[in-house]
């Protein structure tokens, strides 16, 4: 988290380098099993969420807005559709945990590298989260997180980042980072997949997206490819 616009949006532009190329493939190794939809089917109708209840939804929507905002460098998680590129994530087998050993013994403690040692999947990390964390902004604030004033939410995320807020159900640190990365994987996602609506991250970092071939380009450096990106439905951006 940081409070300089440039600096975020420089490191998105890094993080984009390698995986926005793999995003596009990574949504379906994932288990996405939701099928292309036009960006116009998508924008006549507002998005009402499959699994995250109004007041989850209200939290996911605040939350995002922080972590990728709107700004003179470009549009941000809202206007990109992370929300729904999220909620629809809960629906797939990454939700359900269904690509994951979940089997215990569990051992919250150890090093990253032994992998993911908690007994909930994406959508109870959420569901347990969002929960948790409306309950400590009300007994500590009044108000649920999604109704705090602006400087508080972003103060709170940094707080759960850094695991000063102690939940019971489920580690901050843990549902901070759920947060993030998907935050993240929906900014720079095939627009098929609902998040990176008008392929605003592709065109950001000036990614060609799955365009069928562009080899004349690669051998000349720092020449700006002159072609929007496309998606993988075969919508242009």
């Amino acid at each position: 988290m940081t409070e300089d616009a440039k600096p975020r949006r420089r490191f998105l532009q890094a993080l984009a380098i390698v995986p926005a190329s793999t995003l596009a493939v990574g949504a379906m190794a994932t288990g996405c099993t939701n099928g292309p939809e036009s960006a116009a089917a998508r924008a006549a109708k507002p998005y009402e969420p499959t699994y995250f209840t109004k007041a989850e939804w209200a939290f996911i929507v605040a939350a995002v807005d922080h972590l990728i905002p709107a700004d003179d460098y470009g549009p941000g998680a809202i206007e990109a559709g992370v929300p729904e590129f999220i909620d629809r994530q809960m629906e797939t087998p990454f939700g359900h945990g269904k690509l994951w050993y979940m089997q215990g013994p569990f051992h919250p403690d150890v090093v990253p590298e032994l992998g993911y040692q908690l007994n909930q999947n994406p959508r109870e990390v959420y569901r347990n989260g969002i929960q948790a964390c409306d309950a400590w902004c009300v007994k500590t604030h009044g108000k649920v997180y999604a109704e705090l004033d602006k400087p508080l939410q972003e103060q709170i995320l940094k707080d759960l980042q850094g695991g000063k807020i102690e939940f019971e159900t489920v580690p901050s640190r843990t549902f901070f980072s759920f947060l993030l990365s998907n935050t993240k994987e929906g900014f720079f996602a095939d627009p098929m997949y609902g998040g990176n609506k008008n392929m605003v991250g592709w065109k950001m970092v000036g990614f060609p997206g799955a365009r069928a071939d562009y080899m004349d380009w690669v051998d000349q450096p720092n020449v700006k490819y002159p072609y929007g990106p496309v998606s993988i439905s075969g919508e242009k951006g």
